[in-house]
C-alpha cells in the first residue's frame, strides 16, 4: 500500500510505529487530523487505551476501508453504523467479518438479497475484502467500538470525519452508487447530490427490519446496471 505515516499519537492508538493511511485519502483528509474534533477523538481513544479498554477493530484495521479502496477508485459506497463489537469480528469494513468468523445475521440477509437479485452463490464466509478492492467503499459511520458495547464510540467525532469522507466523494467524484440502508445511513444522504450520483435507499438488512423492504430491493443489480450505463466497469459481487 502506498501511503503516508500518521502522527505518533495515532500510531500509538493503532499499535504500530508506522501506521499509514493511503496517500489518495490522506491528501484529502490530512487537515482533518488537526481539527479540534479529531484531536478530541484522538485523546478519547488514547484514554480508552490507557484504561485498558478493548477496542475493535484492531488498530491496524481502523482505516481499512480507506486503505482498501483508494479515493479515485470508489464506485459504490455501503454505509454501516459502527463496527461489530464481538471478538475477532470487526476488521474495518462495514458488514464484513474475516474468514473463519461466523457470518452475522445482517450479512446473511445481504447474501440472501444477492442470491435472489443476481447470480450469486452464498459463500461459506463473510469477508467482503474483494468488494473493497474493486471499488466498494465499506464505510462505517463510526470507526471504532468498545468490546460488547455497541455504540460506545458514537458522538466522539467519527461521524464528523466520515461525513467529510462522504462530502468529498460527493463534491469531487461523479457517478458513485450510494447504498443507504436504514435511517442511520440515510442521514448521510443529506450530503449527497442525487443528480450526480445514484442514491439507493432501503431499510436496514437486520433481521428486525429486512423483511420490510431490504429483501427484494435489488440494489446490487441496480448498481451494476447504473455503472455499466455510465461506462464504468461493474462490480463482481461473487465471493469464493
Amino acid at each position: 500500500m502506498s501511503g503516508i505515516t500518521l502522527s505518533h499519537d495515532w500510531a500509538d492508538i493503532m499499535s504500530s510505529r508506522a501506521i499509514q493511511l493511503h496517500s489518495s485519502w490522506l491528501s484529502q483528509l490530512e487537515a482533518e487530523f488537526d481539527a479540534p474534533y479529531m484531536l478530541q477523538l484522538r485523546d478519547f481513544l488514547l484514554e480508552q487505551k490507557r484504561l485498558n479498554k478493548i477496542i475493535y477493530p484492531k488498530g491496524e484495521n481502523i482505516f481499512n476501508a480507506l486503505n482498501s479502496t483508494p479515493f479515485d477508485d470508489v464506485k459504490v459506497v455501503i454505509i454501516g453504523q459502527d463496527p461489530y463489537h464481538g471478538p475477532d469480528q470487526a476488521h474495518g469494513l462495514s458488514f464484513s467479518v474475516p474468514e473463519g468468523v461466523r457470518t452475522p445475521p445482517s450479512l446473511i440477509n445481504i447474501f440472501k438479497e444477492l442470491n435472489s437479485d443476481i447470480d450469486f452463490t452464498i459463500p461459506p464466509h463473510g469477508c467482503l475484502q474483494s468488494w473493497a478492492e474493486q471499488g466498494v467503499l465499506l464505510l462505517n459511520a463510526v470507526l471504532t467500538v468498545e468490546h460488547k458495547t455497541a455504540g460506545a464510540h458514537a458522538g466522539k467525532g467519527w461521524e464528523t470525519f466520515t461525513d467529510k469522507i462522504i462530502a468529498l466523494l460527493n463534491e469531487q467524484q461523479e457517478k458513485i452508487v450510494f447504498m443507504l440502508w436504514g435511517a442511520y445511513a440515510q442521514k448521510k444522504g443529506q450530503l449527497i447530490n442525487s443528480s450526480k450520483h445514484l442514491v439507493l435507499k432501503a431499510v436496514h438488512p437486520s433481521p428486525l427490519s429486512a423483511h420490510r423492504g431490504f429483501l427484494g430491493c435489488r440494489h446490487f443489480s441496480q448498481a451494476n446496471d447504473y455503472l455499466l450505463t455510465e461506462g464504468i466497469e461493474s462490480i463482481d459481487w461473487s465471493l469464493t
